[in-house]
């Protein structure tokens, strides 16, 4: 995480913590990295009924906009926003009027709640390296970090006579991995309360599983907040959209005495206080929407973050209104050198950078097929597709005249012992040829550049990165053992391939020489590197990492399994390391435009 702090350090030194002008996107970076995302293509906020019905949207823009709350007297709507760039957050009168930016920064800032005077805003931003709770004071700009902790601290909220804040946070975390050995990390979150001066800081919940996005009782007496074990975390998470359970519970802060308010099952969570006896909430899933502890369902739908009036009149949530899908947008870069572009899953570029090829589902676990397209992302088409066999992670050649996949069933370790080949087909998808034997589960090749090998990974009944030459068809073993690796990539000037693997029992990125000789380990961070793709000048490698922790509760980012992965460049020697993004959604598998060449400005 010091290493995340730092360059986001720098970033916020450079432009100011409080800028004056819109983000910009840089006109002419060296450089240009597409990569993926799981974050909704668009979301806009809607102002509704108390029980979501009659919703109009609230200052729709072409961005992201999400995590709406009323102030306190109702004549204010806070809310976070992408429309310039990164996650700022800004505040708007209920009619629109009145729009103002009152906290701008690159780094990540969201998740905020004004104070029942009217005078603080607390919020989430990851400027000091990790998510924590900051204030501001509205008058003076005095801006403060409240929690300071190497962990995250997610969803602030006021106490009703502004003494306290209660939060969620992962700080006793253990971040296991469900199943053990799996790739992912998840974290489980408790309850806390802290004075708004940082004093008496004080554990609520003791469960050691999911608690999340507390909201206080009218009288300050009790906090409730909604509850999942881990399994139902990885549950709710899982890019298959599978289902889970979550309950809304409540907690005497006098007594510590609790109880669950809610039963059956279905996700179930966002409380809010709208009575003494009576608590607001969403559900999940198709049949989902808004909920109460007593009396009637509201409209059914979408509905994520929702806040409520101080009157009971109106509710405020935020829903997905672009699924596109691949999408293509261009997306500010905290180093103007590097430029960024939001695409489908595991692009790869032709060598003339005119085109670019993707799958064409969120997520590699899905049944994906391989889309051609135009580099701007116009022209999409299918080049190739199994009915049985999911074709994933296409990688074109240096040549142009070819492109290399894997073709089978992937992700063993959550649906099971499988069988993948690697395939090649020509640039038109004819051509179709197994450069493997049925014999075990391989992915994720990528060429020589000469054209005449591929680097591919081995995975079940042994752990190993191969090579093939196209010209023999023979293979060999490049690299072995008990370790997990994944995710080669060969320099495309030197004989020199990149990959990730958990040889010191974590995900990290290492080198090695063709010839199998130079091992070098080129990251050292807690959590998972990954996704490395060097660049066309083979000076950079850019990469996902996990350093930068969580920025939110990951139970609110359902089908988002990952919700920490940002995108990094590092020297070819590991130096250098430092984050493009910073959002709370994952992000991966990074590929490089040819130098010289960048895709249409949207």
């Amino acid at each position: 995480m010091k290493t995340f702090a730092r360059a986001i350090a720098a970033v916020v030194l450079a432009c100011g913590v409080f800028a004056t002008a819109h983000h910009v996107l840089a006109d002419q970076p060296a450089y240009e990295i597409a990569f993926a995302s799981f974050a909704p293509v668009n979301s806009d906020i809607f102002i509704a009924d108390a029980d979501g019905s009659h919703a109009t949207a609230f200052l729709p823009d072409a961005e992201l906009d999400s995590n709406a709350s009323f102030s306190s007297d109702g004549q204010w709507v806070l809310f976070t926003s992408r429309r310039a760039g990164t996650s700022d957050i800004y505040r708007a009168h209920l009619d629109g009027s009145g729009l103002e930016r009152l906290v701008a920064s690159p780094a990540y800032d969201d998740q905020a709640a004004l104070s029942p005077d009217g005078r603080s805003l607390a919020f989430v931003s990851s400027r000091g390296g990790q998510a924590d709770i900051w204030i501001l004071d509205l008058a003076s700009k005095a801006l403060r970090n409240l929690t300071h902790d190497p962990a995250g601290d997610f969803r602030p909220s006021w106490s009703p006579d502004g003494r306290w804040l209660a939060f969620s946070s992962d700080r006793v975390s253990e971040h296991p991995r469900i199943p053990e050995g799996d790739f992912t990390l998840r974290h489980s979150t408790e309850i806390y309360i802290v004075k708004v001066d940082g004093t008496e800081l004080r554990r609520v919940t003791r469960d050691g599983q999911f608690a999340g996005s507390p909201t206080w009782s009218p009288d300050g007496s009790k906090l409730a907040f909604y509850a999942a074990t881990l399994p139902e975390v990885r549950n709710i998470t899982a890019a298959r959209r599978l289902r889970g359970v979550t309950q809304i519970e409540a907690v005497d802060l006098g007594t510590g005495a609790s109880q669950v308010l809610t039963s059956g099952a279905g996700e179930k969570w966002s409380p809010h206080w709208l009575a003494p006896d009576r608590i607001g909430y969403v559900s999940g899933g198709p049949e989902g929407g808004v909920e109460a502890t007593a009396g009637p369902s509201g409209a059914r739908g979408e509905f994520n973050s929702p806040s409520w009036s101080p009157d009971g009149r109106h509710m405020l949530f935020h829903r997905e209104v672009d699924s596109t899908w691949p999408p293509d947008r261009r997306w500010v870069s905290l180093d103007p050198r590097f430029g960024l572009r939001r695409v489908g899953i595991f692009p790869s570029y032709s060598p003339t950078g005119d085109r670019r090829v993707s799958n064409d589902k969120t997520a590699g676990i899905l049944h994906n097929s391989v889309l051609m397209m135009n580099a701007d992302g116009s022209g999409a088409s299918v080049l190739f597709g199994d009915a049985e066999k999911s074709a994933l992670a296409p990688s074109w050649s240096r040549q142009g005249d070819r492109i290399a996949f894997g073709l089978g069933q992937f992700f063993q370790g959550i649906k099971g012992p499988a069988q993948a080949d690697i395939a090649v087909i020509d640039a038109q998808g004819g051509g179709l040829k197994l450069l493997t034997k049925g014999t075990g589960n391989f992915g994720f090749p990528d060429w020589s550049g000469d054209g005449r090998h591929i680097v591919y990974r081995q995975a079940g009944a042994a752990n190993a990165l191969d090579v093939v030459d196209l010209d023999s068809g023979e293979s060999h073993v490049l690299l072995a053992g008990p370790a997990h690796y994944n995710f080669p990539a060969w320099s495309p000037t030197a004989d020199v391939i990149a990959f990730t693997a958990d040889i010191d029992g974590d995900y990290e990125i290492y080198s090695i020489r063709a010839d199998g000789s130079g091992l070098k380990r080129l990251t050292r961070s807690p959590g998972n590197d990954a996704h490395n793709a060097w660049s066309p000048d083979g000076k950079w490698i850019a990469f996902a990492s996990a350093r930068g922790g969580f920025k939110d509760e990951a139970l609110l980012h359902p089908a988002n399994p990952q919700p920490y992965g940002e995108i990094y460049v590092m020297r070819a020697d590991g130096s250098e390391a430092h984050a493009l993004t910073d959002e709370p959604f994952e992000k991966g598998t990074p590929a490089w435009a040819p130098t010289g060449r960048t895709a249409g400005r949207r």
